[in-house]
């Protein structure tokens, strides 16, 4: 694990970049890492990731595709379209939870 500054706040990341310590997670941050990866959060972007948060924190598992599709009610069409190529991947890092399990 490393420390890295993002939106002026000092945070712990892995070797990915993802956040080790979800309770470290800001909306500011939040933006900070979406910029770097090219996405502009819209509102139902901020939904989703918000839907991950509650999902990571009640069930202590980044939740995957289907569960974001069954619980979260965001169609897998409508997630790629969010966040393009790996969504899982890309929500989880801007969301300040751990990678999936089976990302590459």
């Amino acid at each position: 694990m490393t420390t890295a500054t993002i939106a002026g706040a000092e945070v712990q990341v892995n070797d990915e970049g993802f956040l080790t310590d979800p309770t470290e997670w800001t909306e500011e941050i939040a933006k900070q890492l979406a910029e770097n990866i090219g996405i502009e959060l819209t509102d139902r972007h901020w939904e989703m990731i918000r839907f991950i948060r509650e999902d990571y924190a009640a069930n202590g598992v980044t939740p995957g595709t289907r569960r974001v599709q069954a619980a979260g009610g965001f169609t897998t069409k409508e997630q790629f379209t969010l966040f393009p190529k790996k969504p899982q991947k890309k929500s989880a890092y801007i969301a300040g939870v751990p990678k999936p399990a089976g990302c590459v």
